[in-house]
């Protein structure tokens, strides 16, 4: 697409190689690798948008959202929220045990973490995109 219209949203087939299972099947880690990725590119297209530019502010910036306690809080705001669905999806990746112990977080802000990554990637994989732009934007908007 060549179009310059700032109006334009992104095509999300760029970012869609569907998985070979049902999301539903999907082992939660592998939702939260994926919801991962998906969260920290949302991010840097956020701080990319503000006026301040410079690499040390974007970083900072960038780190205040992606942060395993910054997730966790994010995760106690949307849970309200959720569908029965998008709950079971938050219970299956809190639960999942990842093997490794979380550096710079405690374990219960790691597992709240990895939740609310597992539900952004199955929401990706499910092709509900406007449902997670809606929760992606209360996290910028509060």
């Amino acid at each position: 697409m060549t179009d310059n219209n700032p109006d334009v949203q992104m095509d999300m087939n760029l970012l869609f190689y569907p998985p070979d299972k049902n999301p539903a099947l999907i082992h939660p880690l592998v939702l939260a690798y994926v919801g991962d990725a998906i969260f920290e590119l949302f991010i840097r297209q956020v701080v990319i948008s503000q006026p301040n530019q410079r690499p040390n502010y974007l970083h900072r910036t960038a780190t205040r959202y992606v942060s395993a306690k910054a997730q966790s809080k994010a995760l106690e705001q949307w849970l309200p929220l959720l569908t029965e669905e998008e709950q079971d999806v938050v219970r299956r990746g809190r639960n999942a045990k990842s093997g490794s112990i979380p550096k710079n977080a405690d374990v219960l802000e790691y597992r709240h973490s990895t939740a609310m990554e597992c539900l952004i990637g199955y929401l990706h994989y499910k092709g509900e995109h406007a449902r997670l732009r809606e929760l992606l934007d209360m996290l910028i908007n509060k």
